[in-house]
């Protein structure tokens, strides 16, 4: 029936029937953006952090020290780890399953909510995996277990057959996911970028000294003059100071020795590395939440700054500089080059990409870490302090000096505009 205008009319028709169910995995292939924060490219690689911080919880949790990242062709990558192995045994409350195909498809499985199997780990929500195979036209995980090799395939979410079981594997542990992004999802052109997933390897060997990336990838791949290597292996005992001294190797330094410590408090651990740079170059600030990075800060972020503008205040009053009140975080931290990496229990992260740690406690915590052994950094040479104090004010009164010019122009902005008088 059509209305006045020739318009199908309207129906009111709505109940039960037309409320829908997405099983499995559906909901993924349906929104993925709500799981990997779109279909672009980086949403592409997110895919591969999320395997590859899967191998890093088993290194950072002891029982890996080896994980191996081979990027076989534009569109197939197979990362593998040391560690213990996906369990694959039957899962007590899906019998029919075993706990790899529960893993591998189903939202919300994995051992890491209780803290039993993981004290800390980047993976929270048990979708890692499970997203990574429902958005992979092609995925194989196998697993070492027991000196027993398994196997199991997939495609877009869905088992295509059960685990079985491959043969003997007397030399062989751990666990390695072969998947191939799913181009119904990110588009025919879709490929892994070699230098997007090296500097992903890279970082994760810098953020934890115990493991050792083995980096692989298709010569074909790389360009004649392309600084990504095919083979190397990636393996940085200095740990975040070593991080911080390739990040700033062609820069100028203001201070010839950074402050890098890592400590741990109440069993969570804290490292980081800065210095300041000449001027001219541009600081930056790359923090980290159990391996996971933090391109948006968050709460670890603003501990670290309250202990570093805290700490550089307080040698001020020591001095009798009455200026150094004036500092903010902006002025203490200006130029700065920052590495910053936390291992905390039950981390908060802002959505499911965990670009931002939200936790509350991480404030207080990560100040409580940094903040007196800044102060004895800063008092073992009172040279340094000072010029670090100094650059800091210099920086505060200039910040004050805008400020006054910009309400000066304002308020002769103001009276020049204002009405002179009667018109008429």
């Amino acid at each position: 029936m059509a209305d006045l205008f020739g318009n199908a009319a309207k129906t009111d028709d709505y109940d039960a029937s037309n409320i829908e169910v997405l099983e499995g995995l559906e909901p993924v292939r349906h929104r993925p953006g709500m799981y990997i924060g779109g279909t672009d490219d980086r949403a592409l690689h997110h895919l591969a952090a999320e395997i590859l911080d899967n191998s890093m919880d088993e290194a950072v949790a002891g029982h890996a020290n080896r994980i191996d990242i081979h990027l076989e062709s534009a569109d197939r990558l197979t990362i593998r780890d040391n560690g213990r192995g996906m369990p694959t045994g039957k899962h007590p409350k899906f019998p029919d399953q075993s706990a790899v195909e529960v893993i591998m498809t189903t939202l919300h499985a994995g051992g890491k909510f209780s803290g039993k199997a993981y004290a800390t780990s980047g993976g929270l929500h048990g979708v890692g995996a499970s997203v990574v195979n429902a958005l992979s036209s092609d995925l194989m995980v196998e697993i070492a277990r027991d000196k027993i090799l398994f196997q199991q395939r997939f495609s877009r979410g869905k088992p295509l057959g059960p685990l079985v079981e491959i043969g003997a594997a007397p030399n062989r542990r751990g666990t390695s996911v072969s998947f191939t992004p799913d181009t119904e999802i990110f588009g025919a052109g879709a490929k892994f970028r070699p230098a997007t997933l090296y500097r992903m390897a890279r970082s994760k060997a810098y953020l934890f000294a115990g493991v050792e990336i083995r980096w692989r990838c298709d010569p074909a791949l790389l360009g004649n003059n392309d600084p990504i290597p095919a083979e190397a292996s990636l393996h940085y005992p200095g740990g975040l100071a070593d991080y911080l001294t390739n990040a700033t190797t062609d820069k100028a330094l203001m201070i010839s020795t950074p402050f890098a410590e890592m400590v741990e408090l109440d069993g969570q651990k804290f490292e980081w590395a800065i210095t300041w740079l000449g001027p001219g170059e541009d600081g930056f600030f790359h923090s980290y939440c159990n391996t996971v990075p933090t391109p948006s800060g968050g709460t670890h972020e603003t501990g670290f700054r309250q202990a570093i503008v805290r700490g550089i205040r307080s040698f001020g009053d020591l001095v009798g500089n009455k200026k150094a009140a004036d500092i903010t975080a902006d002025d203490a931290l200006a130029g700065g080059a920052i590495m910053l990496s936390v291992f905390l229990r039950d981390p908060q992260f802002q959505g499911q990409t965990k670009d931002r740690l939200v936790s509350t406690d991480a404030t207080r915590q990560t100040e409580q870490a940094v903040r007196d052994r800044f102060d004895q950094w800063l008092s073992a040479d009172a040279g340094r302090a000072t010029f670090l104090l100094d650059a800091a004010i210099e920086r505060a009164d200039d910040r004050k000096r805008r400020k006054k010019e910009k309400e000066v122009a304002r308020k002769s902005g103001n009276k020049t505009s204002a009405p002179s008088g009667q018109i008429g």
